[in-house]
């Protein structure tokens, strides 16, 4: 069922407006034209009518693409840029009015994407300049390369490339090329481009529906940037494979659509189409480039990567292929002040990146591999049925763990906490030295650190270096509370703030009180263990105090046991249980 998209606007109406009115307010270089609603047309603040001595580049089209085509105003690339409603061709009468507000005794160019009506109100613009004593040319982009050959008149569609056009002609313009020698270079430009595009959603117009045409697993590949329709709906792929296909498309010596064979260079664009997060747009271009290098023998000079050339809130992608000389890498690389042109792209790259390597540790023990099979000692078994216990436990408890955090935090608990337990165990296989525990308990603070990540991983590793000092200064019954003590000073929480010290403190607190006492260790630590269950739980009524729970309104986290606490005491429960079995056992 089709559902009201969510926006942040005001009016429907008045976005392609407000948006331009904010974009000038960001950037100072900016500004636009007095003719709002009937006229949205950015222009370089420092161009004055008339005046401009250098050849006007002018683009434009519907808007819902930006930051295309206004962000990519300003000296080395457009010096106006025309906007429609969204998705709408904008009329002649602003596009004549760009003309006139930027086009000096050089003449004017304009870079015009190959749809209809932009192709028919661009054209007629530029007849109508013509006869009031303009020097106009036009170069018209088509660089889709989803469909097949065109039979019709329409031709291809004009995409992401069109902003490798800009950047071409907008730096010879800043050279004090004449007219015809910037058209001819963007017009060369335009001939050695392609691209395709892959959607995981459809977009959402301002005011309307949200389209239900792609099921929660699927994919359309070849679609245009208004939302129409693709060339085919499949099944959703990993990247690699989207990327592959996408190139290999774009490189079909049955269409040749770009005159690119082995031995060519060229240059990259991974263009995000609007909800595409950078880290996917960045997985997309590690894969491109060793793709095009190995697999097609083509030299990669140039890779960009970010959000160029959108529909509006679409999730997906688009891949441009262009050629590349010496002159367009000049002129790509040419400086330009345009907001949204990707920075820091420009120069030689190498034909491969190797990573540099990572500075050994002092200790030299994170990769350090146990050279024979070690044979454990009484204590050494007993550690190691322990710790696989816990660790068995916490991977057993993944999926309850991930839903508990997906109420109260971001949802990875468990994938966190198992990545830890499944690395510890092969780690102690090789890594820890078993019949030391002290040692032991120092190279699993590592193992998590390496592991983990983020602020649990960190957690965990201060409780075991914190133990393991403990251990070798011969202070055993000290070392849980040392631990406990290390991990509330550096963390910042205690009890009641709903953590995993929820678990860890009623547990350390039991446990001095039963060895007090005079319990047994192992029936002390069994009773501690059951404190910790107890403590995990009473975490449903705690309001949240410190983690990402505490962002979260109070009536949303009640009834919801603190997920690190109830991995504590998991992980404690099975540890104690554990080592009371192996010792019952052994002495049996």
């Amino acid at each position: 069922m089709a559902l009201q998209g969510k926006k942040l606007i005001n009016d429907p109406n008045d976005v392609v407006t407000e948006f331009i009115e904010g974009l000038v307010e960001t950037y100072p270089g900016l500004q636009y034209l007095d003719g709002f609603p009937q006229i949205k047309v950015v222009l370089r603040a420092d161009v004055v009518r008339g005046a401009y001595d250098k050849v006007a580049v002018i683009s434009g089209g519907g808007s819902g693409h930006e930051p295309a085509h206004v962000g990519f105003v300003g000296p080395g690339m457009l010096t106006a840029a025309v906007s429609g409603d969204v998705f709408t061709s904008p009329p002649v009468d602003s596009i004549l009015a760009a003309i006139r507000a930027v086009t000096g005794p050089m003449g004017c160019l304009l870079i015009v994407k190959n749809y209809t009506g932009d192709r028919l109100n661009f054209g007629l613009a530029a007849e109508q300049a013509k006869s009031e004593g303009y020097k106009m040319e036009m170069v018209i982009v088509g660089d889709d390369c989803a469909l097949p050959p065109p039979r019709g008149i329409a031709g291809r569609r004009g995409l992401a490339g069109t902003i490798l056009v800009h950047k071409v002609a907008g730096a010879a313009s800043d050279a004090g090329l004449s007219l015809a020698e910037v058209a001819a270079e963007a017009k060369h430009a335009s001939e050695v481009v392609g691209t395709m595009g892959v959607a995981l959603s459809v977009c959402t117009l301002p005011g309307q529906v949200t389209s239900d045409r792609l099921g929660p697993k699927q994919m359309e590949l070849g679609l245009g940037i208004h939302g129409e329709p693709g060339v085919a709906v499949v099944e959703l792929q990993p990247i690699d494979v989207v990327v592959e296909h996408v190139l290999k498309q774009i490189l079909s010596q049955e269409t040749q659509y770009l005159p690119i064979t082995r031995g060519s260079n060229v240059v990259l664009l991974i263009n995000g189409l609007g909800a595409t997060p950078i880290m996917e747009l960045m997985i997309a271009a590690r894969k491109a480039v060793p793709e095009l290098q190995l697999e097609y023998g083509i030299a990669v000079d140039r890779v960009y990567t970010g959000t160029l050339m959108t529909s509006l809130d679409m999730a997906g992608f688009s891949i441009t292929i262009m050629r590349s000389d010496e002159n367009i890498l000049q002129r790509l690389d040419a400086p330009t002040k345009a907001p949204a042109w990707p920075v820091g792209s420009e120069g030689n790259r190498p034909p491969a990146k190797i990573p540099v390597p990572v500075p050994p540790s002092p200790s030299g023990k994170d990769d350090e591999i146990l050279a024979e099979p070690q044979e454990l000692s009484k204590q050494g078994c007993i550690l190691e049925a322990a710790i696989e216990a816990g660790a068995k436990e916490i991977i057993n408890i993944k999926d309850n763990l991930n839903e508990w955090d997906s109420k109260v935090g971001d949802g990875d608990c468990g994938t966190t906490m198992y990545r830890g337990a499944t690395t510890i165990l092969e780690d102690m296989k090789k890594r820890y030295p078993m019949n030391d525990a002290a040692g032991t308990i120092n190279e699993i603070g590592s193992t998590v650190r390496r592991v983990m990540g983020g602020t649990s991983g960190i957690l965990y590793d201060i409780l075991c270096k914190a133990a393991y000092a403990s251990l070798k200064q011969n202070t055993r019954a000290d070392a849980l509370e040392t631990s406990v003590a290390a991990v509330s000073k550096y963390g910042g929480a205690s009890a009641g703030y709903r953590t995993m010290l929820d678990a860890l403190i009623p547990a350390c607190t039991v446990l001095k009180q039963s060895l007090k006492a005079g319990d047994d260790p192992v029936t002390a630590f069994i009773t501690s263990s059951e404190a910790a269950s107890a403590g995990a739980e009473s975490t449903k009524q705690m309001q949240a105090k410190a983690g990402r729970s505490s962002y979260i309104a109070p009536d949303l986290v009640a009834s919801v046991p603190d997920p690190g606490a109830m991995a504590a005491a998991a992980w404690y429960r099975a540890v104690a249980h554990a080592v009371k079995n192996k010792l019952n056992s052994s002495d049996s």
